[in-house]
């Protein structure tokens, strides 16, 4: 562990900055990443915890932070958001479009990615409206897993799907196609339970789970967010100014 001083900083630095939703330049405030996992879960404390999303989930990506495994935020209950959304109460917003899986049951840690796939009760569609306070976007892995994984808020669609789900999803603004991607690449979501489950010590039933986005983040502004996904899945939101 780093010394105190230097996880506290980072720590008041995370909190000031979302308390008064402003962006800060990230600084020379070094920590390892153990120590930014505990920035994050200090600013989840007292809080009820509604499950996790991932990041960071390509070869490429993790290669270009310096890791060699994805990463993970917490989401809470007024992440869960609802249209219209208010872009106003972001800081910098940006958005992905995802799949969310929907527990039924208990991953205890060391179950298998089989095990973790059966936990599963289904999925959405979900945007991930990304919001991280450092400016551009541009941190290290630690700053990133500190500010929660640049969790901002989350859309779920309204219709569930079983695994496995297959194709492609497509994000449109106004009706512009924004970005589009396949499902494939986000690799094997019992995986990817199985691994989460291990990091945070077990997930629970009832928890949601955002797998990532197989396309780049993309720029917000106000409109009609429409997400397509397979067997004519639709993800349909207001975005206000």
């Amino acid at each position: 562990m780093r010394p105190e001083g230097e996880v506290g900083a980072l720590l008041e630095r995370v909190r000031e900055a979302r308390t008064e939703r402003r962006v800060t330049r990230k600084g020379d405030v070094a920590v390892d990443l153990d120590d930014a996992y505990g920035v994050q879960a200090a600013l989840g404390e007292g809080r009820e915890l509604k499950g996790y999303k991932l990041g960071l989930l390509s070869p490429a990506k993790q290669q270009q932070m310096g890791v060699d495994a994805p990463i993970h935020g917490r989401v809470y209950p007024e992440m869960l958001l609802e249209s219209p959304v208010s872009l106003g109460q972001f800081v910098q917003p940006r958005f992905e479009p995802e799949l969310a899986a929907v527990l039924k049951d208990d991953v205890p840690p060391g179950a298998t990615p089989g095990a973790a796939l059966l936990a599963v009760g289904g999925v959405f569609l979900a945007i991930d409206l990304l919001d991280s306070i450092w400016e551009g976007y541009d941190f290290r892995i630690t700053d990133v897993v500190a500010d929660n994984a640049s969790g901002g808020g989350f859309l779920l669609g309204e219709k569930l799907a079983d695994l496995p789900v297959e194709g492609e999803l497509r994000l449109y603004l106004d009706g512009e196609l924004l970005a589009e991607g396949p499902l494939d690449v986000l690799g094997d979501p019992g995986e990817k339970l199985a691994w989460l489950a291990e990091e945070v010590g077990g997930l629970k039933a009832g928890q949601v789970v955002f797998l990532g986005s197989p396309v780049a983040a993309q720029a917000v502004r106000p409109g009609t967010l429409e997400l397509h996904g397979p067997n004519g899945s639709v993800l349909i939101a207001k975005l206000e100014g």
